[in-house]
């Protein structure tokens, strides 16, 4: 326990106290909402971090409805008979971001998801019952089976719907490192499932969120205003 109170004292600290800190922090969604999810908005989401990545995010968020427009609001069920010819064509449509290889993965993530469908019943009910204790490796099935979802694109796009999960953010990366938990590439098996398990260690000691957690650990380094109380 002692470790986790030194992250939560040094993030009260740096964001101007406990209460302050707390309006930081946020929670993932209940499993009972995640798996009502339509497939559909997960595709989207996955579509939105790939075209984010590398990318100005205020750009690709201005560009959405047209994204929207041109995929048929991202619909699993229609995307899957799109022709690699009609892929190609809307990679040229000025209402999105113009990238062949990014609107490739769409095709790829649409038919990872339908594919999971069959196995599961459902993509999101898949995410919403997936264990966060055993969190990486729902990263890595994204990243085998889909497109473009290794790193922190398929996490982000986790946390951004709502399913708990950390990320490992620079902050995050630093704080690991810095206390040892790893010590070789950040991608690689060992580095995951170490801080797994770390991640599992303070949601033990602390009751608290993977989601609430990661953003603890980002606060309590790196550079972060102290806010006013």
């Amino acid at each position: 326990m002692s470790r986790f109170n030194d992250i939560y004292d040094r993030a009260c600290e740096r964001k101007g106290g406990e209460a302050n800190l707390r309006v930081l922090l946020n929670e993932p969604l209940e499993k009972s909402v995640l798996s009502t999810y339509s497939d559909d908005l997960w595709l989207e989401e996955f579509t939105r971090k790939i075209f984010q990545s590398g990318f100005y995010w205020s750009v690709v968020n201005a560009k959405w409805e047209g994204f929207r427009e041109v995929f048929w609001d991202f619909s699993v069920d229609k995307l899957l008979y799109m022709s690699p010819e009609m892929y190609e064509q809307r990679a040229q449509d000025e209402r999105i971001i113009r990238n062949f290889k990014k609107v490739q993965s769409i095709a790829i993530n649409c038919h990872m998801i339908y594919e999971l469908q069959q196995e599961h019943g459902s993509f999101s009910k898949l995410i919403a019952n997936w264990p966060s204790e055993d969190i990486i490796n729902l990263w890595l099935l994204l990243k085998k089976r889909g497109n473009r979802l290794g790193g922190n694109t398929g996490p982000f796009a986790l946390r951004a719907l709502g399913k708990d999960t950390f990320l490992m953010t620079k902050d995050v990366e630093t704080y690991l490192r810095a206390n040892g938990v790893i010590d070789g590439g950040l991608q690689s098996l060992k580095s995951l499932k170490a801080a797994q398990q770390h991640f599992n260690e303070l949601q033990h000691a602390s009751g608290m969120s993977l989601t609430a957690l990661s953003q603890l650990i980002a606060f309590s380094i790196g550079d972060n205003a102290i806010q006013s109380t």
